[in-house]
Order: C-alpha cells, then structure tokens, then sequence
C-alpha cells in the first residue's frame, strides 16, 4: 500500500499540477491572463449573481390568456369560413376551451361541417413518424348545433410554440441592453428563466421582459362621441381604448388593424426636429409601407392610433398621405422611456403576457460584502482546521494540512474547468468541504494508531491502516456524495451552488486523503525512517477509552423519544418561521445611505401602503434593515411585483435597495413539495445503499438515527423560531449526509468486531466499537465545527440562519451515532442473548483490548 511507482507519482503531481494551474486564474490578475498562450488555463470560476450582483427572473406563460387568443381567432375563423360559403348561422361564442355556432338551415349543416374541416387538419408532426397534432376535435351535441374543442395537445402545441418565441425575444432585448453573459434558458413546459449578472436598473429590466409590446395602428372612429361608446352605445367593430396619459384619454378604436408591429423593420429613439422632445422613428417593410401608405391616402383628416399593448400613445391626425414607410410616435417619452420602446419594437412582440413568478435581486454593494466576509470566513476556518490537526497528529496533521490544502485547489479547479457557479452556499460547501474532509485522514491515522497498539511495526501500522479504512472512507464519503446529488437535482438557485461544491469536494476529499496523503507518508517514511508515530500536542482521550454507552442507553432512548415527541407536537401546534420560499411573499434588504436605519420610521411608512403582514428588523449592522411582506392574498404574482414597487417609492431615497427576492405562491408550493421530496429521496437512498452494504439491522438502525436528527432539526427550528426556507433544506440534508457519515463509521467497526469476537454479547461488542471510534468522532466534530463557527460568525448574515443549523445538526447528530444509532442494534436483536457467554479473552463486564 504505501509502494508508488514512478508512474503512479507523476500522474499524482500531475493532478495536483493541473489543479493548481486550472485555480490559478481566480487569483492571478486579469492582466497576467492575456500574456499567457492561448492553451493555458484562464478561466476564473463563475460568481453566482448573490455574489456579483445581478437579477434572477422566472417568468411564466399566461396560459390561460394563449387559450382565450386562439379561441378568439378560432370564433374568427369560424365567421369567416361560413361567410366565404354563404352558410346562414346564428349563435357564434366561445366559452371554456371550445367555440361552437348553430347553422339555420338544416340543409347547409353538411357543408358547414365541411367548410370547419379546415380547423381540425393537423397543424404539427406527420414528418419523420412524428404524430400529428390537431388543435380542434369536431363534435355535433345536438342536430345543427357544431362545436370545435381545443384539445390538450393543441393547447401543448401553443404553448411550445409561444415559449420558444418567447425565448427568441427575450433573448433579444436582453441583449439590446448591452448586459454581459446573460442567462436564459426554457425552464420546464412554460416557464423562461433569466439570469443577468452585474445589472445595475433590475426594475428596468423587469419593465422590458414584463411588456408584451403589441404594436398595431389603428383608426380612431369619429362617427359618434367617446362618451356615447364608453356608456355603452359603441359602434359596432369598435371599442373604447385609454391613452398613457395622467388623466387617461379615451379613444373610440376602430377592430380593424391597419399595420403591426410585425411590419416593422427598424425602430430608434430619436429627438422631434420640431419640438426637441424624445420620440421613437420607425420602419417598415415593403408590404407594411404599402398598406400604410394606402390608409393614409384613404382617410386624409381623420385620426389614427398608435397603440402599444392595449393603450393608445399618441392619435395624430392624417394632413397628408404617407408613403415613404417611415413615421415616428410621440407621447410624452423620457430619453429612456424612448430608448425602452425602441428596443421592445426592435425585439418583436411576446406572442403571450409574461408573468414573474419568482424573482431574486443582488445589489453589486451586497455581491461585493459577501465575497469578503466568505473570504474572511474561509481563512479562518483553515487557519482553525490546520492549527487543530497539528495540534492532535503532530506532523502527520502537518501532512493532513497539505493534502487539505491541495484538496481546496483541486475544488477550485473542477469548479473552474465545469464552468459551475461560484454562489454564497457554494462558499459555504467549500468552508464545510475543509472541515469535513479531514475526517478520512482522522479515520485513517486512528486506524493506524490502533494497528501500532496492537505492536506490530510502524511501516506495517500504516500499510494496514490505509488498508483497513479504504471500505469505510468510501462508505462514509459515498453517504454524502447521495445527499449532494439529490440537493442538486431537487434544489435551485444557490443550493445547487451549495450541492455542486459539496458534491466535488467529496470527491477531491478521497483522492487528497487517501492517494496524496499516502504517497506524502510513505515519502516520509523513506527520507526519515520514524521508528515511532508523531505524538500530537495535546492528549485529550485516553489512548483506550472505556466509556460504558449501553449503560447509559435507556436514559438516552427517554431523552430522545421525548424530545422527539415535544418537536413533532411543536410542529404541528407551533408555526414555523416560514421563509419567502415556502409562504410566498417579498423579502427585501435595504441599507441606510446616511447613518442608522430606523425601524419605526420604515415600518411606519410601509404600514401606510396597506401591503398586508410586514416584519421589520435590524439586519446585521444598525443600518441594514430585512423587510418581509406577507403573501397577496389576492392578485397572484402581479400584485407580489407591485408590492416591491410601492416599497421601493416609499423608501428609495432614503435606503439603498441591496437585495430583493420575491416568490410567488406558485413556486413557493412548488418549492416546497421539492423540498419535503428532496428529504425522503435522500434518505430512501441512503437506506438502499446501507442495505446493500450492511445487514437490514444496520440500515433500519441508519434510517432510524437519521430520522430523529431530522425531527430534532424541525424542532430546532420550530422552538427557536429560526426563518425556514431553502437553505434551510440544505442544511437538513447537509446533517442526513454528515449523521450517516458518522454512523457508518461507527457501523463498519461494529461489523468487523462482530466477524472478529463471535461470542463477545452485543452490549460490551457495541461498546468496544464506540471507544475504538471515539477519537474519530470527536475530531470530525470539532474540524467540522471550527469551520462552521467561523461561517456562522464571519460569513454574513445571509447564512447565519444555515450555519446555525448546520451547527446544531452536527452536535445532533453526533448524539445520534452512539446513543440512538447504536442501541438499536440490540433492539433489533443483531447478535442473540444466547452469545452472552465468556468474552474470547474478557470476563462481562469489561471492555476487550483488541489483538
């Protein structure tokens, strides 16, 4: 185990080398990058946008509003086929998903079905053996009486249609704001999902991708007064359309569209010659210039609207025939304003309204704080890590740093290669990765301290302690590696950051702590020929425990159960402090621009909007404040944008917006359900592999500690009223991969001390394993803890509420290990009673020394 060929050394450095070359160009300056040849690593790892700034937006398809178009232009379609074969008919409507219309003749009710033929022929597939797809089925409920339903897979068809048009133009006007490495990407079967880093007008953008910018021109119908059509005498192929104006204009439009804005080739912001005021020019093609051109020439002295999604901008009055296909619209525009309507024009209409439905916000300020404080953070979590092994391994924890540091590049490295996000929680992976990957080197070099006990040689102690602990480092690691995996595909957003950092870093933890540290150890061992392992600085266990833990099982099964039961009852008789993203709402951080913040004065003002449930509270300096606003009880995830709109004219200028989240109440139900899923899949998972690897025993006693750390977490947040949202999520599945971690250690020694004293009873065999494990246990705890006291306390107050969870999930679950996981065993009755005869070389009673 401890022989390397040279082969097997170079591709180890070479490894090593490539991680470091592939981390430098997050370090290096940009300047030094250019010089570098073009084949040389320098791609930096991307920062998420809680760390750059920047703008999540999820926007949605107004299904319902596709469905009511086609219906509409079916009802259209219907009058005009009926009328080109001069078919008499009488109650044409549209009502739910189809349109139907009564024939008067009873002799026209054959060709009428003939002439609607045309609606029911397939509109998509029939090529290349893909299935055809009709929009419309053809029924007749009564004689004379025909009905045409939309069908679910025309609806589908639409809707994939529409979606996919809609990413065309997002995708354009997002570009046309000049933002760099935009994100937008189809999210599931309606839903376009934005990410802009570096953004510095949010609200901006939201007015672009939320404007639907349907352009038509129309005439205005002066045949009868406005007031006579808005008390409801309109002419018929007419309706009542308002102006942007304050007070809104209303106009008296005729159905009939002259031009759209499909005609439009061009469109830019410009300034009137006249008047020197902002107004968009305009272009249009061959065949939008012809129509133009004719109604123009036609209707000399009469009015024409220019409407943008359902509201007129301006009605000029026709003096004279235009024909050069060129015009401009005017209405009261800002420079902006205009510059916003000629990139809408120029990026084409949406086909449907766009909702959002989820939306996160960074200020770059805040971006730039949290990179320093995980910085910050990082640095003395290592510093932490790295004084602790020295101080428990001497020189061998010399060896562990070093392996512990190449294992922090190797992350870094794999995160810049796969080009994966950089986010808040990703820091927080790497800070956890530093405390939990020197597990495998404490469960190894106790491994070879109890190999040295038993007084074979040095160079045997650690030939056979790497040989031993190989099953359970990867058993313990693989544990893990389940809950990162399902937190990645059940997760989003940051936590996904958080999932692909934990998941790499596991990986890099085994290469670095078994591969690295070997080959440095049996370096070690050539050049300085120890006849004695380094003693550590501090002693702080016996080098063989005995600590009774059957004993004191009972008074632990009480303890626990009745904790159990008091946070089951908690959580069902107490609400929990539900975050954004599982009640739906808006979360907003702001920061003072001048001194402290004042809590009454916000409140007081935000209270005046009459916005429903608000929480004000001091966030991590006196002049940061978290505003919380309650779910809209009505008006879905419109009225959620328009509450973040009033909050922002209430307080802008006094307080900088630094960060804005809000969930609507479809994704926080989704979020949820992913949520609860994400915890059962886990921990099905785990109980498969347990299975696989261990007797049922184990797996059941697994599952059973695991669950109890789960319910004790719930109930942490419930008693202390800690927000629950989706790093919460993490850091539950966090603690099922780290309680699994440490009771498989513990188990894999109690399988190998059950083939090894077959006749030792289970209570003194469960013991032994406890003691032979203690070291362990207590190290990893304490690695792990260091490192998230120093999150908890210098990574910011975003992850507070996650490292405190984390905090209390690591303490309980080490609990859980030995006096919940372990006992179990004997309720599930692993070794019978009958075997409770002499111990192979112990009396009862006593804890056996090994060899």
């Amino acid at each position: 185990m401890l022989h390397f060929s040279r082969l097997q050394t170079f591709f180890i450095w070479l490894i090593v080398a490539l991680g470091v070359a592939y981390a430098a160009p997050n370090v290096v300056p940009q300047s030094w990058l250019s010089s570098l040849p073009y084949w040389a690593p320098s791609r930096p790892m991307t920062l998420g946008l809680d760390l750059q700034g920047g703008s999540h937006i999820l926007l949605q398809i107004d299904r319902n509003q596709l469905i009511n178009e086609r219906l509409t232009s079916a009802r259209d379609d219907v009058r005009r086929l009926l009328r080109d074969q001069r078919i008499g008919y009488t109650g044409l409507s549209s009502s739910g998903h189809f349109v139907q219309v009564r024939i008067r003749d009873a002799g026209q009710v054959e060709a009428a079905r003939q002439a609607l033929s045309e609606l029911t022929q397939p509109v998509a597939g029939g090529l290349l053996g893909t299935t055809a797809v009709s929009e419309f089925e053809f029924a007749e409920p009564e004689p004379g009486l025909l009905r045409l339903t939309l069908t679910d897979e025309g609806i589908n068809y639409r809707l994939s249609t529409a979606l996919a048009q809609s990413i065309e133009v997002v995708s354009r006007r997002v570009n046309e704001l000049g933002t760099t490495e935009p994100i937008i990407q189809r999210q599931g079967e309606d839903r376009i999902l934005v990410q802009v880093p570096g953004l510095q007008d949010p609200q901006r953008l939201k007015d672009i991708l939320g404007t639907t910018a349907k352009l038509t021109f129309q005439m205005v119908d002066q045949s009868v007064p406005v007031q006579e059509a808005i008390n409801g005498r309109a002419p018929p192929g007419t309706r009542v359309l308002y102006s942007r104006d304050d007070p809104p204009v209303p106009y008296l439009i005729e159905d009939r569209v002259i031009v759209s804005g499909e005609n439009l080739v061009d469109a830019q912001a410009g300034f009137d010659q006249m008047t020197n005021e902002p107004v968009v020019t305009f272009r249009f093609d061959t065949r939008g210039a012809t129509r133009f051109g004719q109604a123009t020439q036609q209707n000399v002295g009469r009015l024409f609207a220019i409407i943008l999604d359902d509201r007129v901008v301006s009605a000029p009055q026709i003096r004279e025939p235009i024909l050069g296909g060129t015009g401009q619209i005017s209405g009261n525009f800002t420079i902006q304003t205009a510059n916003d309507l000629a990139v809408l024009l120029r990026a084409g209409a949406l086909p449907a309204n766009l909702n959002i439905v989820e939306e996160r916000t960074v200020g770059p300020s805040l971006g730039a704080d949290s990179i320093a404080a995980g910085q910050f953070a990082s640095i003395i979590a290592a510093i932490l890590v790295f004084a602790f092994m020295i101080a428990a391994y001497g020189k061998l924890g010399l060896i562990a740093n070093i392996a512990l540091a190449a294992n922090v590049i190797l992350i870094i490295a794999v995160l810049s290669v796969l080009g994966a996000t950089l986010t808040l929680p990703g820091i927080a992976g790497i800070v956890l990765t530093m405390g939990m990957a020197v597990d495998s080197n404490v469960i190894i070099f106790e491994r070879v301290r109890e190999e040295r006990r038993q007084g074979r040689s040095l160079v045997q102690s650690l030939d056979s302690g790497f040989q031993r602990a190989l099953s359970t480092v990867v058993d313990a690691n693989l544990t893990t590696l389940i809950a990162a995996i399902i937190l990645f595909y059940l997760g989003s957003g940051p936590v996904r950051g958080f999932a692909v950092t934990l998941a790499v870093g596991i990986i890099t933890t085994v290469f670095t702590a078994y591969t690295l540290t070997r080959w440095m150890i049996a370096v070690w061992l050539r050049h300085s020929r120890p006849t004695n392992l380094p003693a550590g600085m501090v002693q702080y266990l016996p080098e063989q425990p005995a600590i009774s833990f059957m004993r004191m099982r009972r008074y632990a099964f009480v303890i626990s159960a009745a904790a159990s039961i008091a946070a089951i009852a908690s959580f069902f008789t107490v609400e929990m402090n539900y975050g954004i993203d599982f009640r739906g709402g808006s979360s907003i951080e702001v920061r003072a621009k001048d001194g402290a913040a004042d809590v009454g004065d916000v409140r007081s003002r935000l209270e005046n909007l009459d916005l429903g449930e608000i929480q004000v509270q001091e966030f991590g300096s006196p002049s940061e404040l978290l505003i919380r606003i309650g779910a809209q009880k009505d008006g879905g995830d419109a009225a959620e944008q328009a509450v973040v709109n009033d909050v922002r004219s209430a307080l802008e200028a006094d307080y900088e917006f630094r960060r804005v989240e809000i969930v609507g109440p479809t994704i926080s139900s989704e979020l949820a359900r992913a949520g609860t899923i994400a915890v059962i899949v886990s921990m099905l998972a785990m109980l498969i592999y347990i299975w696989f690897r261990f007797e049922w025993q184990f797996a059941v006693g697994a599952i059973a500690s695991t669950l109890h750390d789960v319910i004790m977490m719930v109930g942490f947040f419930v008693w202390f009223q800690i927000e629950f949202n989706l790093t919460s999520i993490a850091a539950i599945l966090t603690v099922v991969g780290y309680s699994i971690n440490d009771t498989v250690v513990v188990y894999d020694r109690v399988r190998e001390n059950l083939r090894k004293f077959k006749k030792m009873p289970i209570e003194q065999l469960l013991d032994l394993s406890m003691n032979e494990t203690l070291s362990r246990t207590i190290l990893t705890g304490l690695t792990t803890l260091f490192a998230l006291f120093a999150l908890y306390l210098w990574g910011g107050e975003v992850l507070a509420s996650f490292t405190i969870a984390m905090i209390f999930g690591v303490l309980i679950g080490t609990y859980s290990s030995i006096f919940v996981a372990g006992p179990l065993l004997i309720l599930f009755r692993l070794r019978s009673p009958a075997a409770a005869g002499a111990g192979e070389a112990q009396g009862v009673g006593q804890l056996p020394a090994k060899g």
